[in-house]
């Protein structure tokens, strides 16, 4: 009788189809045709991903740089409307021209 999983289409313990192990081939030995195969695996699994990942790369990055032209533009916006400075200003010029009054007197 074969190995079990290596042929077989159901485990006939379990009734079950085999599953998949993971491999760390730092600690196998594996063939250098193993190895070839698991990087093309590894490769079309990559292409398969790439564009779905570049669409959220591409999402991302419009997020965050409306974010930040958001947060630039209300920078402006909020700066332009601060006229604390403008009163302060008036408010000095007003004390001058009292302590002038005061000193050219009475």
């Amino acid at each position: 009788m074969a190995a079990p999983g290596a042929g077989d289409p159901l485990n006939t313990k379990s009734g079950q189809a085999p599953v998949a192990q993971r491999i760390d081939p730092t600690r196998e030995k594996l063939t250098p045709a193993q190895l070839q195969f698991m990087r093309q695996v590894e490769l079309a699994q990559w292409q398969k991903r790439l564009p779905q990942r570049r669409t959220r790369n591409i999402l991302t990055g419009l997020g965050i740089g409306a974010v930040v032209l958001a947060i630039y533009g209300y920078t402006f916006y909020s700066v332009s409307q601060e006229r604390f400075l403008d009163e302060l200003e008036d408010e000095a010029k007003a004390a001058r021209a009292r302590a002038l009054a005061r000193a050219s007197g009475p």
